[in-house]
């Protein structure tokens, strides 16, 4: 093993019965931490593991409780980051309150149109009536036609094409008229 940088040790024993629990992996993690080992693959019936080392910290590919805290960083991370891009001269914000807006009625991908050729149901500065479809919602290979429930004149599009939207998430701002 001499001259290799980045050791690791697989184990794949598909005759192994014995679940891990939690208790183990942790103990596997604490042993990588100790050891030499910059990687750990374990592969039986019921369960594939992998386990990387990256620096002093070590990191599991399967790691719930570790993914809320990187994703809350991240945010923090990107605001750091462009931050001294947005210093100059930030945009007022809109006054927004005296919009309606027409929010998702379900979670799914948001589409303006019908096709990738064909126009968008509305665009900014259209009027809208109850009932005029406004844009369509992917849901699990149903594709639903989602209907404006207010009048007015459409002043902003909050939603990128086809891209995921939660239930109640705001699509589209409109002016009533």
């Amino acid at each position: 093993m001499k001259g290799l940088t980045h050791p690791s040790f697989i184990i794949h024993n598909p005759s192994l019965k014995k679940e891990m629990d939690t208790k183990d992996i942790q103990n596997l993690i604490d042993f990588i931490a100790q050891s030499g080992l910059d990687e750990v693959s374990i592969e039986t019936n019921e369960l594939k593991l992998n386990v990387k080392r990256y620096g002093q910290t070590p990191v599991s590919a399967a790691q719930p409780v570790a993914q809320p805290a990187v994703q809350a960083a991240l945010p923090a991370a990107q605001a750091a980051v462009s931050a001294p891009a947005a210093a100059p001269a930030p945009a007022p914000k809109a006054d927004t309150s005296n919009y309606l807006t027409i929010k998702s009625p379900m979670i799914g991908t948001f589409y303006r149109s019908a096709g990738p050729d064909a126009d968008s149901f509305v665009e900014i500065g259209d009027e809208v009536k109850p009932g005029k479809t406004v844009c369509i919602i992917e849901a699990m290979k149903l594709f639903n036609e989602i209907e404006s429930e207010v009048a007015g004149r459409i002043v902003k599009v909050l939603v990128e094409n086809a891209t995921p939207v939660e239930y109640d998430q705001p699509l589209f701002l409109v002016e009533p008229v």
